[in-house]
């Protein structure tokens, strides 16, 4: 009966999986897109423009009773807090890629990323 993987299939195998692990640790850490930005508005008027490569906390307030708190960590801007009564916002996804946004409707605030990463499609049409 015959071995079903003998040294020479392991040794391919881990040489294969070291030229992928080596692929993707370049192109995750040492290849980087500079310039991601997040710009802010609210009502459809320019408020903030902040880079995703600093971790902060934005406070977002278009008048005085209404309020959003922008984290950015990590290259990620997400939500945190709204005082908006479904806060929907807050329940939407962190963003990155470039055109990916967080809107909230109450408070007439637009975070949207410009620059960085190419977004992936959500689908084709023709």
């Amino acid at each position: 009966m015959k071995k079903r993987f003998g040294k020479t299939d392991i040794l391919v195998l881990a040489i294969v999986f070291a030229v992928l692990s080596g692929i993707w640790i370049f192109t995750s850490f040492i290849i980087k897109e500079e310039g991601a930005d997040v710009v802010i508005t609210i009502d459809g008027e320019f408020y903030k423009q902040v880079s995703l490569r600093e971790d902060q906390e934005i406070k977002i307030s278009g008048d005085e009773t209404a309020a959003n708190i922008l984290k950015i960590q990590d290259g990620k801007a997400d939500m945190v807090e709204a005082d908006c009564p479904d806060k929907l916002c807050v329940h939407q996804k962190s963003i990155s890629k470039n055109g990916e946004t967080i809107v909230c409707l109450p408070n007439k605030v637009v975070v949207e990323v410009k620059s960085g990463e190419d977004a992936e499609y959500d689908s084709v049409a023709r």
